[in-house]
Protein backbone atom coordinates (compact mmCIF):
# COMPACT_ATOMS: atom_id res chain seq x y z
CA UNK A 1 0.00 0.00 0.00
CA UNK A 2 1.40 3.37 -0.98
CA UNK A 3 1.30 5.92 1.84
CA UNK A 4 -0.64 9.12 1.30
CA UNK A 5 1.49 12.19 1.84
CA UNK A 6 -0.57 15.05 3.22
CA UNK A 7 0.87 18.53 2.59
CA UNK A 8 0.17 21.38 4.99
CA UNK A 9 -2.94 23.51 4.53
CA UNK A 10 -2.52 26.84 2.86
CA UNK A 11 -3.71 29.94 4.67
CA UNK A 12 -7.02 30.29 2.81
CA UNK A 13 -7.95 26.69 3.61
CA UNK A 14 -7.21 27.12 7.30
CA UNK A 15 -9.21 30.34 7.46
CA UNK A 16 -12.20 28.78 5.74
CA UNK A 17 -12.06 25.79 8.05
CA UNK A 18 -11.95 28.00 11.13
CA UNK A 19 -15.06 29.82 9.95
CA UNK A 20 -16.79 26.50 9.28
CA UNK A 21 -16.04 25.25 12.80
CA UNK A 22 -17.34 28.46 14.32
CA UNK A 23 -20.52 28.18 12.26
CA UNK A 24 -21.05 24.61 13.45
CA UNK A 25 -20.41 25.56 17.05
CA UNK A 26 -23.23 28.11 16.82
CA UNK A 27 -25.45 25.68 14.92
CA UNK A 28 -26.42 23.71 18.04
CA UNK A 29 -27.79 20.16 17.71
CA UNK A 30 -26.23 18.26 14.85
CA UNK A 31 -22.92 20.08 14.98
CA UNK A 32 -19.84 17.88 15.11
CA UNK A 33 -18.66 19.70 18.18
CA UNK A 34 -21.94 19.73 20.06
CA UNK A 35 -21.12 18.48 23.55
CA UNK A 36 -17.66 17.99 24.99
CA UNK A 37 -15.31 15.80 22.96
CA UNK A 38 -12.57 14.02 24.90
CA UNK A 39 -9.24 13.19 23.28
CA UNK A 40 -6.54 11.15 25.05
CA UNK A 41 -2.97 11.66 23.86
CA UNK A 42 -0.98 8.43 24.16
CA UNK A 43 2.55 7.26 23.43
CA UNK A 44 4.41 3.99 23.70
CA UNK A 45 7.52 5.59 25.19
CA UNK A 46 8.47 8.82 26.87
CA UNK A 47 10.25 11.68 25.19
CA UNK A 48 8.15 11.79 22.01
CA UNK A 49 6.62 15.21 22.74
CA UNK A 50 3.26 14.21 24.18
CA UNK A 51 2.87 17.18 26.55
CA UNK A 52 3.98 19.65 23.89
CA UNK A 53 1.37 18.08 21.63
CA UNK A 54 -1.39 18.56 24.20
CA UNK A 55 -0.43 22.19 24.85
CA UNK A 56 -0.01 23.35 21.26
CA UNK A 57 -2.87 21.30 19.86
CA UNK A 58 -5.10 22.84 22.51
CA UNK A 59 -3.96 26.34 21.58
CA UNK A 60 -4.54 25.61 17.88
CA UNK A 61 -8.09 24.48 18.62
CA UNK A 62 -8.67 27.61 20.68
CA UNK A 63 -7.63 29.68 17.67
CA UNK A 64 -10.54 28.02 15.87
CA UNK A 65 -12.91 29.36 18.51
CA UNK A 66 -13.20 26.18 20.58
CA UNK A 67 -13.15 26.14 24.38
CA UNK A 68 -10.34 23.78 25.38
CA UNK A 69 -9.46 22.21 28.72
CA UNK A 70 -6.23 20.26 29.16
CA UNK A 71 -6.24 17.64 31.90
CA UNK A 72 -2.80 16.61 33.09
CA UNK A 73 -3.49 12.90 33.36
CA UNK A 74 0.13 11.79 33.79
CA UNK A 75 -0.01 10.33 37.30
CA UNK A 76 3.73 10.26 37.72
CA UNK A 77 5.30 13.14 35.78
CA UNK A 78 2.66 15.84 35.43
CA UNK A 79 4.23 18.79 33.60
CA UNK A 80 1.59 20.71 31.64
CA UNK A 81 1.89 23.52 34.19
CA UNK A 82 5.62 23.78 33.52
CA UNK A 83 5.12 24.19 29.78
CA UNK A 84 2.75 27.08 30.46
CA UNK A 85 5.07 28.58 33.07
CA UNK A 86 2.53 28.45 35.88
CA UNK A 87 2.59 27.01 39.40
CA UNK A 88 -0.92 25.83 40.40
CA UNK A 89 -1.54 25.50 44.13
CA UNK A 90 -4.30 22.92 43.80
CA UNK A 91 -5.13 19.85 41.71
CA UNK A 92 -8.09 17.59 41.09
CA UNK A 93 -7.36 15.74 44.32
CA UNK A 94 -8.56 18.80 46.25
CA UNK A 95 -11.92 18.53 44.45
CA UNK A 96 -12.12 14.83 45.27
CA UNK A 97 -11.59 15.60 48.95
CA UNK A 98 -14.24 18.32 48.90
CA UNK A 99 -11.72 21.05 49.68
CA UNK A 100 -12.16 22.94 46.40
CA UNK A 101 -14.68 23.28 43.58
CA UNK A 102 -13.61 22.52 40.03
CA UNK A 103 -13.78 26.23 39.16
CA UNK A 104 -11.20 26.91 41.87
CA UNK A 105 -8.58 24.54 40.45
CA UNK A 106 -9.09 25.43 36.79
CA UNK A 107 -6.15 27.55 35.69
CA UNK A 108 -6.84 29.91 32.78
CA UNK A 109 -3.88 30.11 30.39
CA UNK A 110 -5.72 31.90 27.59
CA UNK A 111 -9.10 33.27 26.66
CA UNK A 112 -10.35 29.82 25.62
CA UNK A 113 -7.78 27.48 27.21
CA UNK A 114 -7.70 26.15 30.77
CA UNK A 115 -5.67 23.45 32.46
CA UNK A 116 -6.71 21.04 35.21
CA UNK A 117 -3.71 20.01 37.32
CA UNK A 118 -4.25 16.32 37.85
CA UNK A 119 -1.21 14.21 38.50
CA UNK A 120 -1.32 11.83 41.46
CA UNK A 121 -4.60 13.40 42.61
CA UNK A 122 -6.37 11.36 39.94
CA UNK A 123 -5.49 8.13 41.73
CA UNK A 124 -8.10 8.95 44.34
CA UNK A 125 -10.86 8.54 41.74
CA UNK A 126 -10.30 4.79 41.72
CA UNK A 127 -10.94 4.50 45.46
CA UNK A 128 -14.38 6.11 45.52
CA UNK A 129 -17.43 4.02 46.38
CA UNK A 130 -20.57 4.22 44.21
CA UNK A 131 -22.10 7.05 46.20
CA UNK A 132 -18.91 9.12 46.14
CA UNK A 133 -18.49 8.39 42.43
CA UNK A 134 -21.92 9.86 41.69
CA UNK A 135 -21.10 12.85 43.88
CA UNK A 136 -17.80 13.39 42.07
CA UNK A 137 -19.35 13.13 38.61
CA UNK A 138 -21.88 15.75 39.64
CA UNK A 139 -19.11 18.07 40.89
CA UNK A 140 -17.15 17.72 37.67
CA UNK A 141 -20.11 17.81 35.29
CA UNK A 142 -19.85 21.59 34.99
CA UNK A 143 -16.80 20.91 32.81
CA UNK A 144 -18.97 19.40 30.09
CA UNK A 145 -21.01 22.60 29.82
CA UNK A 146 -17.98 24.87 29.56
CA UNK A 147 -15.64 22.84 27.35
CA UNK A 148 -15.79 21.90 23.68
CA UNK A 149 -12.64 19.75 23.68
CA UNK A 150 -11.00 18.02 26.65
CA UNK A 151 -7.41 16.97 25.97
CA UNK A 152 -5.84 14.39 28.27
CA UNK A 153 -2.07 14.25 28.51
CA UNK A 154 -1.56 10.68 29.73
CA UNK A 155 1.46 8.76 30.97
CA UNK A 156 3.73 7.04 28.47
CA UNK A 157 3.49 3.28 28.00
CA UNK A 158 0.75 0.72 28.55
CA UNK A 159 0.08 1.15 32.25
CA UNK A 160 -3.40 0.45 33.54
CA UNK A 161 -4.19 4.14 34.01
CA UNK A 162 -3.35 4.91 30.37
CA UNK A 163 -5.77 2.25 29.15
CA UNK A 164 -8.47 3.60 31.47
CA UNK A 165 -8.18 7.13 30.09
CA UNK A 166 -8.05 5.85 26.50
CA UNK A 167 -11.14 3.68 26.89
CA UNK A 168 -13.09 6.54 28.48
CA UNK A 169 -12.19 9.08 25.78
CA UNK A 170 -14.01 9.66 22.52
CA UNK A 171 -10.76 9.46 20.58
CA UNK A 172 -7.11 8.61 21.21
CA UNK A 173 -4.16 10.15 19.39
CA UNK A 174 -1.21 7.76 19.41
CA UNK A 175 1.96 9.83 19.16
CA UNK A 176 5.20 8.38 17.83
CA UNK A 177 8.49 9.53 16.31
CA UNK A 178 10.56 7.95 13.50
CA UNK A 179 12.75 6.18 16.09
CA UNK A 180 12.45 2.37 15.77
CA UNK A 181 11.80 1.99 19.51
CA UNK A 182 8.98 4.53 19.40
CA UNK A 183 7.41 2.76 16.42
CA UNK A 184 7.61 -0.61 18.13
CA UNK A 185 6.17 0.73 21.36
CA UNK A 186 3.31 2.40 19.48
CA UNK A 187 2.29 -0.99 18.13
CA UNK A 188 2.43 -2.34 21.69
CA UNK A 189 -0.05 0.35 22.77
CA UNK A 190 -2.44 -0.61 19.98
CA UNK A 191 -2.12 -4.26 20.93
CA UNK A 192 -2.88 -3.51 24.59
CA UNK A 193 -5.89 -1.39 23.65
CA UNK A 194 -7.22 -4.23 21.50
CA UNK A 195 -6.75 -6.80 24.23
CA UNK A 196 -8.36 -4.52 26.81
CA UNK A 197 -11.41 -3.62 24.76
CA UNK A 198 -11.89 -6.63 22.53
CA UNK A 199 -10.57 -4.94 19.40
CA UNK A 200 -13.01 -2.02 19.66
CA UNK A 201 -10.62 0.94 19.74
CA UNK A 202 -10.71 4.45 18.37
CA UNK A 203 -7.16 5.62 17.82
CA UNK A 204 -5.34 7.61 15.15
CA UNK A 205 -1.62 7.92 14.43
CA UNK A 206 0.29 11.20 14.73
CA UNK A 207 4.00 11.23 13.88
CA UNK A 208 6.13 13.82 15.67
CA UNK A 209 9.64 15.20 15.02
CA UNK A 210 9.79 14.21 11.34
CA UNK A 211 12.12 15.62 8.72
CA UNK A 212 9.36 15.92 6.12
CA UNK A 213 5.87 14.71 5.21
CA UNK A 214 7.22 11.73 3.29
CA UNK A 215 9.00 10.38 6.37
CA UNK A 216 5.83 10.81 8.42
CA UNK A 217 3.78 8.88 5.88
CA UNK A 218 6.33 6.04 5.80
CA UNK A 219 6.42 5.77 9.61
CA UNK A 220 2.64 5.78 9.93
CA UNK A 221 2.29 3.17 7.20
CA UNK A 222 4.58 0.78 9.09
CA UNK A 223 2.35 0.96 12.15
CA UNK A 224 -0.90 0.90 10.20
CA UNK A 225 0.02 -2.11 8.06
CA UNK A 226 1.36 -4.08 11.05
CA UNK A 227 -1.79 -3.37 13.06
CA UNK A 228 -3.99 -4.43 10.17
CA UNK A 229 -2.03 -7.64 9.58
CA UNK A 230 -1.64 -8.83 13.18
CA UNK A 231 -4.45 -7.10 15.08
CA UNK A 232 -7.02 -6.94 12.30
CA UNK A 233 -7.76 -3.26 12.96
CA UNK A 234 -7.62 -0.21 10.72
CA UNK A 235 -5.90 2.76 12.31
CA UNK A 236 -6.04 6.09 10.44
CA UNK A 237 -3.13 8.46 10.01
CA UNK A 238 -4.17 11.86 11.35
CA UNK A 239 -1.07 13.95 10.62
CA UNK A 240 2.44 14.94 11.68
CA UNK A 241 4.58 17.63 13.28
CA UNK A 242 7.84 18.66 11.60
CA UNK A 243 11.03 18.65 13.68
CA UNK A 244 11.54 22.14 15.03
CA UNK A 245 14.28 23.45 17.32
CA UNK A 246 11.91 26.28 18.27
CA UNK A 247 9.85 23.77 20.25
CA UNK A 248 12.80 23.00 22.48
CA UNK A 249 13.46 26.69 22.99
CA UNK A 250 9.81 27.20 23.90
CA UNK A 251 10.09 24.52 26.60
CA UNK A 252 13.14 26.26 28.04
CA UNK A 253 11.25 29.55 28.13
CA UNK A 254 8.21 27.81 29.68
CA UNK A 255 6.09 29.49 27.06
CA UNK A 256 4.09 27.43 24.50
CA UNK A 257 5.26 27.71 20.91
CA UNK A 258 1.90 28.89 19.52
CA UNK A 259 1.88 31.79 21.98
CA UNK A 260 5.39 32.95 21.16
CA UNK A 261 6.76 31.89 17.77
CA UNK A 262 4.13 31.92 15.06
CA UNK A 263 6.77 31.77 12.31
CA UNK A 264 8.21 28.38 13.34
CA UNK A 265 7.97 25.45 10.93
CA UNK A 266 5.89 23.35 13.33
CA UNK A 267 3.23 25.97 14.11
CA UNK A 268 1.26 25.32 10.88
CA UNK A 269 1.47 21.57 11.60
CA UNK A 270 -0.36 21.92 14.91
CA UNK A 271 -3.05 24.04 13.25
CA UNK A 272 -3.43 21.55 10.41
CA UNK A 273 -3.72 18.67 12.85
CA UNK A 274 -6.31 20.52 14.93
CA UNK A 275 -8.37 21.18 11.83
CA UNK A 276 -8.22 17.55 10.70
CA UNK A 277 -9.35 16.31 14.09
CA UNK A 278 -12.28 18.69 14.31
CA UNK A 279 -13.29 18.05 10.71
CA UNK A 280 -12.93 14.27 10.99
CA UNK A 281 -16.09 12.26 10.25
CA UNK A 282 -18.47 11.81 13.15
CA UNK A 283 -17.39 8.18 13.38
CA UNK A 284 -13.96 9.23 14.58
CA UNK A 285 -15.56 10.42 17.80
CA UNK A 286 -18.05 7.57 18.08
CA UNK A 287 -17.69 4.98 20.86
CA UNK A 288 -20.88 3.02 20.29
CA UNK A 289 -23.90 2.83 22.59
CA UNK A 290 -21.89 3.53 25.74
CA UNK A 291 -20.75 6.87 24.31
CA UNK A 292 -24.34 7.90 23.69
CA UNK A 293 -25.49 6.94 27.17
CA UNK A 294 -22.65 8.24 29.32
CA UNK A 295 -20.50 11.35 29.52
CA UNK A 296 -16.71 11.18 29.55
CA UNK A 297 -16.68 11.50 33.33
CA UNK A 298 -19.17 8.66 33.73
CA UNK A 299 -17.18 6.47 31.35
CA UNK A 300 -13.98 7.27 33.24
CA UNK A 301 -15.44 6.19 36.56
CA UNK A 302 -16.97 3.08 34.95
CA UNK A 303 -13.64 2.14 33.42
CA UNK A 304 -11.91 2.60 36.77
CA UNK A 305 -14.45 0.26 38.35
CA UNK A 306 -13.69 -2.38 35.71
CA UNK A 307 -9.91 -2.09 35.90
CA UNK A 308 -9.46 -1.48 39.60
CA UNK A 309 -7.10 1.02 41.20
CA UNK A 310 -5.15 3.29 38.82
Amino acid sequence: MNPVIMPPMIGDQATALRELVLDRRIAGPGSKITGMKSIAILSGKGGVGKSNMAVNLGLAMAEMGLRVTILDADLGLANIDILFGVVPKFNIGHVLRGVKELSEILYKVGDLVSIIPGGAGLRELADLDDQRQSWMIDRLSVLEDETDVLLLDTSAGIHKNVLVFAMASDMSLLLTTPEPTAIRDSYSVLKSLCQTNGGDINAAIVVNMVADYHEAAMVSERIISTAEQFLNIKVPYMGCILWDSALREAVKRRRPLLLDDDSSVSAPCFRELAARIIEAPDGNFHRGVESEQYSFLSRLVRQMGKKGTL
